[in-house]
């Protein structure tokens, strides 16, 4: 499976300063979300769940760090 074919014609995105999901839980990770939600059913969620795990713990507070949104160059 090519990830890049789950994603959306129009690629814009978000990218904050924030930390790993799982333990250790390490700070200093840039995260990419995509703007547009991407659609998966049941069965692939389950899939992807199969091969990565779940997250280790709850959303957390943006506590200071910047929302910076993409834009066309």
């Amino acid at each position: 499976m090519n990830a890049r074919d789950l994603l959306p014609a129009d690629a814009k995105y978000f990218r904050y300063s924030g930390s790993l999901t799982t333990p250790p839980c390490s700070e200093q990770v840039d995260w990419f979300v995509l703007q547009q939600p991407v659609m998966f059913s049941i069965d692939q969620i389950a899939r992807v769940r199969g091969i990565m795990g779940t997250n280790a713990r709850p959303t957390q507070a943006r506590n200071g760090r910047y929302l910076l949104q993409a834009v066309d160059g």
